[in-house]
């Protein structure tokens, strides 16, 4: 059986609870991550699915060591990663990469789209840095002239892909993808799904997708975690957990998909 590109036992993080900070003594602590093990796949497209405060964003940056861990471990590529020092870790940033929900809040607005994505390039060391931007707005589908705009000069569509273009340019194994539709409309939507699965296909990535909308996850993801306050609520095939959902969590989620208006003309 292949070793999974990732894989995590009994993942906690707990965080001071601030509100409640007392006279004397250390703030009481927040379970965020209650526990969590799974695998992913290497090519896997997983979907993690949750409501708000469910800790999906959590569980994402915990994978890359953004946040630190309070307990269980983390093995990417076979290599226990839970508690590696930054040193250590860096050179394993190039294959795990992230995109944002946001692209003009994460993307620098007094930088160049050249620059933003030759920015990981430089800080990993890569050479060829101008070819590296070129072939990568190439992969997210936008012409060469555009490296030289700024942020604030794009479409929102525009400004994921530029998103997805920094993301890919190290040649990651690994992406995580964190509400990256949710700011879009429908047809921007459409297209940067198209462009996921191509991505996955032609570049061999393995993707994570956190999203509150099944409906997006229906389409991209072949299995799903669905998170409930801070646990595994349920884990299946895609279309399983379609079929038959068994967690109250999950049935809400699933209520919660619009319907088309068949009064509407264009429903």
């Amino acid at each position: 059986m292949a070793e999974p590109l990732f894989a995590v036992r009994d993942l906690r993080l707990a965080l001071p609870d601030l509100g409640r900070k007392p006279l004397f003594g250390a703030a009481p602590r927040i379970e965020i991550l209650r526990g969590l093990s799974f695998d992913i796949a290497r090519g896997e497209v997983l979907g993690i699915v949750g409501g708000s405060g469910s800790g999906k964003s959590t569980l994402g940056r915990a994978l890359l060591r953004l946040i630190e861990p309070t307990g269980g471990t983390i093995r990417f590529e076979g290599t226990d990663i839970t508690r590696l020092p930054e040193s250590a870790l860096r050179p394993l940033r190039a294959r795990m990469q992230i995109i944002f929900q946001d692209p003009m809040s994460s993307l620098n607005p007094r930088r160049r789209v050249g620059a933003i994505i030759a920015g990981p390039l430089r800080l990993h060391g890569f050479d060829r840095i101008e070819a590296r931007v070129a072939e990568a707005l190439a992969h997210v589908g936008l012409p060469p002239a555009l490296a030289r705009r700024f942020p604030h000069e794009l479409s929102g569509g525009q400004r994921q892909r530029v998103g997805i273009a920094r993301a890919i340019a190290p040649g990651p194994r690994f992406i995580l993808c964190d509400e990256i539709v949710s700011g879009l409309d429908v047809s921007s939507q459409a297209q940067v799904l198209n462009l996921l699965e191509r991505l996955v296909r032609d570049l061999g990535l393995t993707l994570a997708f956190i999203s509150h909308d099944l409906s997006v996850v229906r389409r991209l993801c072949s299995r799903v975690l669905v998170l409930d306050e801070g646990r595994i609520a349920e884990a299946a095939a895609t279309a399983d957990l379609f079929a038959a959902p068994q967690a109250a969590c999950t049935r809400a989620l699933l209520d919660a998909i619009p319907l088309p208006d068949p009064d509407q003309p264009w429903a």
